[in-house]
């Protein structure tokens, strides 16, 4: 089964292994056409190592490609050589001393029987993964001001690879070099090769990416490799490897797993076929009854075998063994990791699944990459639907994503008070648009950009990046008192937006915040404390909890004092699931996932607190006004 698939799926028989030249002289079908196989005959390196890459400064240089069994090969490079003999499964792997940062191009030379390979104009320097789904992968030439810097992309020291995807389960040690097709856009991108950023070849970069690589480069000096190992539509649970995902004592997680295993062993792919060749035969009749024409590329009935879910690219581990796996080993610098929209669909199941395997996911990377504390950015899950405003605060609150963007937060907690002194993060929930796919990706890169130069560059008295952090928080009578490790305040320096508070009924509602007092002045003027925060409903008369930035697209403003490239990060106080918000809607017991009617009767009950919230308000006016008149 998985023979026949992946020879339709994957290689064109009589394009596969043309030179590029002659495949782009021919119109390209509608499939993957491979330029390099992942694994070529006789010698061969692994396809990660090319003309125009950068290999990372300061680790060993670990080599690895193929060749007959028992064939001698030599690595050069730098004045430096390293020699395997290929094992029976034609393997060979060799590691070189570290080198210093060389922005002069070199030469790596790899010798066998035959032939030698020779590898030019290669760089030393930093290199980056770039990891996540589509916001990550997002191309440079769709987001706001992406043409300006598209223009502006001549940077020779940068170097660009983007990996193709992978398909299946199973590990695989390498990647071929080929023409990606794209059905959602109707054409082939060029993947697997390494590639000097210029205009033509920074505008199908992750924006991101890009933006996060020509800072670190302005500023470094040194060259800079991204690799693009981003997939749009991908999970949590595909990026990390099955093996670890099978080991997780997490309940969400094995019930995932079980449901994999369980459609993989009912697949039938002959009576899928034969589904497929009826309905093709169907549409024909209709097609032919109807006068329609048939387009020569539907006249042929199916003939391939589908892998059926095992094919499916948010299998557990499917992402990480296709696109991970053929590059692990590799030395890098770090990982900058944007992910998060397709976990957000599962309600309080999945964010529980996510919150327990992304922490293990970040352990997993950094095994891969043989580097333990492997820096490691996380950028928050961005913005989506339209924005939540004080009319509809509380409806909009109920959205799992808000769950997914509270997780990412909270394991960067987790390893930063942990000590792990190269973990980062950076919110972009206030990078508002109300698409999915929000194109303020400059910003975003600018953000992660300043975390690697302050911790990983020496720029951290020049560059901030950390969020302001929350110390403690104190119940008080009547309000919750919040510390903060940092001052803080609004873009505008006016009401602070984006808190809200929760009693035992679990009923939250937009908080008042006020700054802590300190005491008076000289002048008996009071003065304020902008490390502490109090936050007051008329709503909520005995609050025990709070949340902030509570909203997939929230109504939130609080930032460190002066700089409004740190937003206080999504977060709460409580533990309470989002299907048991406010207490009494669906009873105690809820069973998860909760049906479509259930989640009404939520949104629902979340419509008339914000209806009698506003009640409320207006009539508190207006019983002001009437006093002042009085």
């Amino acid at each position: 089964m998985n023979c026949r698939f992946w020879s339709c799926r994957f290689l064109v028989a009589a394009l596969a292994f043309c030179s590029s030249q002659s495949v782009l002289a021919q119109p390209l079908p509608r499939e993957n056409v491979v330029d390099v196989p992942a694994i070529d005959e006789g010698l061969c390196v692994s396809n990660v190592f090319q003309s125009n890459m950068v290999l990372q400064r300061d680790k060993p240089i670990h080599v690895w490609g193929w060749a007959d069994a028992g064939e001698q090969v030599t690595v050069a490079f730098l004045g430096e050589e390293a020699s395997a003999t290929a094992a029976a499964d034609r393997s060979w792997n060799v590691t070189l001393p570290a080198v210093p940062a060389h922005a002069t191009p070199q030469t790596m030379i790899i010798k066998g029987r035959g032939r030698p390979l020779t590898l030019e104009n290669i760089l030393v320097g930093d290199v980056w993964i770039l990891g996540g789904q589509s916001n990550m992968e997002f191309e440079l030439a769709k987001v706001e001001n992406g043409n300006l810097e598209i223009i502006s992309a001549n940077y020779p020291q940068i170097r660009i690879l983007t990996v193709p995807y992978g398909q299946g389960p199973e590990i695989k040690k390498g990647f071929a070099r080929l023409h990606e097709f794209s059905s959602w856009f109707g054409r082939h991108f060029r993947k697997g090769d390494w590639n000097v950023c210029t205009p033509d070849t920074a505008r199908e970069l992750s924006a991101i990416g890009y933006v996060f690589a020509r800072r670190i480069h302005m500023a470094s000096n040194v060259p800079i490799g991204v690799i693009d190992a981003s997939r749009g539509g991908t999970t949590v649970e595909t990026w990390t490897p099955l093996s670890v995902l099978r080991e997780l004592d997490s309940e969400p997680t094995k019930a995932k797993l079980a449901s994999f295993d369980t459609s993989v062993a009912e697949w039938d792919p002959e009576s899928d076929l034969e589904k497929r060749i009826a309905q093709h035969r169907t549409w024909i009749e209709r097609q032919t009854k109807e006068g329609k024409p048939i387009p020569e590329d539907r006249k042929q009935e199916p003939s391939d075998l589908r892998p059926g879910p095992i094919g499916n690219h948010n299998f557990p581990g499917h992402c990480y063994a296709g696109m991970i796996a053929p590059i692990a080993g590799f030395s890098v610098k770090g990982t900058i990791f944007h992910q998060g929209y397709n976990n957000a669909f599962e309600g309080s199941v999945g964010t529980e699944m996510y919150r327990d395997i992304f922490p293990e996911m970040i352990k997993a990377w950094r095994e891969a990459f043989n580097d333990p504390t492997m820096p490691f950015g996380i950028l928050s899950l961005c913005t989506d639907g339209y924005p939540q405003t004080r009319d509809d605060y509380c409806e909009k609150m109920f959205n799992a994503g808000i769950d997914i963007r509270a997780a990412q937060y909270e394991t960067f907690l987790e390893y930063y008070k942990a000590r792990d002194e190269n973990i980062g993060f950076v919110s972009t929930y206030d990078l508002r648009r109300r698409w999915y796919h929000p194109q303020l990706k400059i910003p975003a890169g600018e953000r992660i950009a300043r975390w690697a130069l302050a911790t990983q560059y020496g720029f951290d008295r020049q560059v901030e990046w950390k969020p302001p952090m929350l110390v403690e928080m104190q119940r008080q009578d009547g309000s919750l008192l919040l510390k903060l490790d940092t001052d803080v305040s609004d873009p505008q320096d006016g009401a602070i937006e984006g808190f809200a508070i929760a009693g035992e009924d679990r009923r939250f509602h937009p908080a008042d915040v006020a700054y802590a007092e300190k005491g008076k002045d000289g002048r008996g003027r009071i003065q304020y404390d902008r490390k502490q925060l109090v936050l007051t409903s008329p709503m909520v008369p005995a609050p025990i909890h709070f949340r902030y930035a509570w909203g997939r697209n929230p109504l939130a403003n609080l930032q460190a004092t002066g700089n409004k490239d740190i937003p206080f990060a999504t977060q709460r106080s409580d533990d309470w699931k989002m299907e048991h918000i406010p207490l009494g809607v669906l009873g105690d017991e809820v069973t998860l996932l909760i049906s479509r009617g259930d989640r009404g009767k939520i949104v629902q009950a979340l419509r008339e607190q914000d209806k009698q919230r506003r009640l409320e308000e207006a009539k508190r006016v207006l019983d002001a006004a009437d006093q002042e008149a009085g």
